[in-house]
């Protein structure tokens, strides 16, 4: 079994939604930041999976995609607006992926939802 496929499987959402992703946010663990707003960060991957590998996260404490609600279409809109922003401005015009992992099916591993956005090099397809 895959490490990223084992740690999806293993992972759980944490005691009041806290993960590394609300600890980057309160600035406890630091973060190569490419975006910041009042709803969402954007910043790199620290184990990227291709030359350009960043996150984007929103602000707002949602454990994964299966938790939003309708009220939370404009967030979910603002992420891959920003996701695309970000991609171009790292220079991404030859194409990139986002993906959303939800869940344990999914691949999930961290129960914060994130954006990751893909980039930099020819991506296979399918993905997993």
């Amino acid at each position: 079994m895959a490490e990223e496929t084992r740690r999806a499987l293993e992972a759980r959402p944490g005691a009041h939604g806290d993960t590394i992703f609300a600890r980057i946010l309160r600035r406890e663990i630091p973060a190569d930041v490419i975006f910041e707003d009042p709803q969402c960060l954007a910043f790199h991957d620290v184990a990227p999976q291709a030359p350009v590998h960043f996150l984007v996260i929103p602000k707002k404490p949602l454990a994964r995609m299966a938790d939003a609600e309708d009220a939370d279409e404009s967030l979910l809109g603002h992420l891959l607006t920003v996701g695309r922003r970000c991609a171009a401005q790292l220079g991404l015009a030859g194409g990139y992926r986002m993906v959303v992992n939800d869940g344990p099916d999914g691949g999930q591993s961290v129960y914060h939802l994130h954006l990751h956005v893909l980039g930099g090099r020819q991506l296979g397809w399918p993905p997993g």
